[in-house]
């Protein structure tokens, strides 16, 4: 059943929060060439609000570290289970994966063996650790559309299809509009961006609000703005932040996250998809980044690349400070934060490093790229 009212159909799967914003630009992009296409498959609300048909949603599959997936099994076996369900008895035309690695290349044996074609969107981070995959990824996948410049040569020399198409994040005109290195007031404002997941936030940002404390006790007044991903309940945000109000001042913004980066001089940031938006906009920031301690003892054995940090991984070499596990202490963390404020050199540095990342990106028009890649193979 390939055809559903005589419409072309796609199957996409995007299991987190950010696969969800760049799957939506990608459906819109190939419905502003194509509005005969049906989309249905597995993601959250941004994708639903750009008219797929969602199966699972993927707040049931979303998870940070390799012991922490346990918690969400059978969630996981279910959403498996639908979506191979619904690739035999719909047949799409295309099947769309967007990373989520140890989920869709389950999808992905399945769609082989029905002979649909496979795109994978945004790489598995196979260059970083379990290389092994790259051999499963050869044979399960048509092409690989990458959005990190070093991703196509790594592709290229296992001879897998594969074309670097930009980063989607610089589709965000606005951002790129904004980028701006002057604050917008006198006043110090340091940005807290603590995850996009209710487990990454409950481990990070109490951490953060202690080391605010330790900065406000230090540096005066500060005014501090937690982001809120649209992903996560505002209630979880204010009961954790409840036991810090009389400490430190902060705001709690859920707007897009530019807004935060424009009012603020430097951010603490859990690793993630974040850290390229904060470079983007020329943000100085330092990374943190805390999993259980088996998680983390498993991924020092694992991991094959020295930085986590994606502008690092990007740079070639750590511009931004790290502080993963025990290291992201708060007292470590107000250190590092009042050491760079406090070296207007260092960030002036900092800033046109940072320009540098955003240069090797690509230019706009990521989702269109994709859009022309995933229209030729339909």
């Amino acid at each position: 059943m390939g055809q559903i009212l005589n419409k072309k159909s796609v199957m996409i799967i995007a299991g987190e929060a950010s696969g969800d914003i760049h799957g939506s630009r990608l459906v819109m992009a190939m419905h502003k060439r194509n509005s005969g296409l049906f989309f249905y498959g597995i993601g959250g609300r941004v994708l639903r609000d750009a008219g797929v048909k969602i199966l699972v949603n993927a707040e049931e599959l979303s998870v940070v570290g390799i012991t922490e997936v346990f918690s969400k099994l059978i969630g996981i076996f279910k959403g498996i289970s639908a979506a191979k369900r619904s690739l035999k008895r719909m047949r799409p035309d295309l099947l769309i994966l967007i990373d989520f690695p140890d989920f869709n290349l389950h999808i992905a044996a399945t769609a082989k063996k029905l002979k649909i074609p496979v795109l994978y969107y945004i790489s598995p981070q196979v260059w970083a650790w379990r290389p092994g995959r790259v051999n499963k990824i050869g044979k399960l996948v048509d092409h690989m559309a990458v959005i990190l410049p070093f991703e196509q040569q790594f592709y290229r020399k296992h001879n897998i299809p594969v074309t670097f198409v930009g980063h989607p994040l610089l589709d965000n005109k606005h951002a790129i509009d904004n980028i701006c290195n002057e604050m917008i007031s006198d006043e110090l404002v340091i940005g807290l961006l603590p995850g996009s997941r209710d487990r990454e936030i409950a481990r990070h940002l109490p951490v953060m609000l202690k080391a605010a404390g330790l900065i406000s006790k230090l540096a005066g007044k500060v005014k501090f703005i937690i982001s809120l991903a649209s992903s996560v309940e505002r209630e979880h945000i204010e009961d954790i932040v409840k036991n810090y109000k009389v400490i430190i001042d902060f705001d709690i913004v859920a707007d897009s996250v530019d807004k935060v980066f424009r009012q603020c001089k430097l951010i603490i940031a859990a690793s993630g998809t974040v850290t390229l938006e904060a470079a983007i906009s020329g943000t100085p920031m330092l990374i943190i980044y805390k999993v259980s301690a088996i998680s983390y003892w498993l991924g020092k054995i694992m991991i094959k690349v020295n930085n986590i940090g994606l502008v690092n991984l990007i740079a070639g070499k750590e511009i931004v400070p790290e502080l993963v596990q025990s290291k992201a202490s708060p007292e470590n963390i107000a250190e590092t934060a009042l050491n760079m404020l406090n070296d207007a050199s260092g960030l002036e540095r900092l800033r046109n490093e940072l320009s540098g990342v955003r240069k090797s990106l690509g230019g706009p028009g990521a989702s269109e790229r994709v859009a022309e890649i995933a229209l030729g193979m339909l």
